[in-house]
């Protein structure tokens, strides 16, 4: 081998070493806020963070009308600062039935809202954190969720927080077969949190990994949930799954400290 060849060869070495060299590094996920917990701290707070009622409107699968709007705050209001009150009351006159399976009669005016930002995991998004403390009535005939729900299609669902006229939290997920996990809960009116990691294990599922007060109880499969965005709701409904007749006081439900961040590829 000639000097000249010899030459050039470790030349050809350095530089591809250096263009080596010079390729930056795998770039570690970076971690985003999409709610920080302050949504609650007034009503612009709310209305940049929230849209009012359900995604689709009104009426679900209760007998529970949701009322509330930017200048309405009779069922949707915060007080003090930093908690959101949902605020349900038994109406006396007839206002026909519920638009939505099963139709039941409606019975009650109550509130809800659902985050303008939905979770959708995909590669770029492939983590969720969701999280929240609530005083959750759990009287027969009372109904509060903290859920997920598909924007497009159903499934997905996760439900964070279900109560069903009782003391049993129901942590569930819907991906066309139920998987539940039901805990029972001392005191549901007293604060408490509730939590669900999101994680995505292959090109269609996820893990979702339910929490309460900071501890573990149960991780569910989600079948294709990968690349489905989900609506993020906070609702107060009444009667239903959650059985009748309900109350004829007013209902409070109250949260604080809501919080939805991921992690970006």
């Amino acid at each position: 081998m000639t000097r000249t060849v010899r030459a050039a060869l470790a030349l050809t070495t350095l530089l591809a070493g250096t263009v080596m060299l010079a390729q930056p590094p795998a770039r570690a996920a970076a971690w985003e806020t999409l709610i920080d917990g302050s949504s609650f701290a007034d009503r612009n707070a709310l209305m940049a963070e929230w849209n009012f009622r359900y995604p689709w409107g009104s009426d679900h699968n209760g007998s529970a009308r949701m009322y509330a709007s930017a200048t309405d705050t009779n069922h949707v209001y915060l007080s003090p600062s930093g908690q959101l009150n949902i605020k349900a009351t038994r109406i006396t006159w007839d206002e026909g039935t519920s638009s939505a399976d099963p139709h039941l009669p409606i019975r009650y005016h109550s509130g809800a809202i659902h985050a303008k930002d939905q979770v959708l995991v995909n590669d770029q998004f492939p983590n969720y954190e969701v999280r929240g403390e609530f005083q959750a009535p759990s009287s027969r005939g009372t109904w509060p969720a903290f859920w997920l729900t598909g924007a497009n299609s159903w499934p997905p669902e996760s439900d964070i927080l279900e109560y069903k006229g009782d003391a049993r939290n129901w942590f569930n997920t819907y991906d066309g077969a139920w998987d539940n996990t039901i805990v029972g809960v001392s005191n549901p009116g007293a604060w408490h949190e509730y939590r669900v990691w999101i994680a995505k294990v292959n090109a269609t599922d996820v893990d979702i990994h339910y929490y309460l007060d900071g501890q573990w109880k149960g991780q569910h499969r989600g079948s294709n949930f990968v690349g489905k965005p989900m609506w993020l709701i906070i609702n107060l409904q009444m009667e239903g799954s959650s059985g009748s007749p309900g109350p004829t006081a007013e209902t409070l439900y109250r949260a604080r400290n809501v919080y939805l961040g991921r992690t970006r590829n």
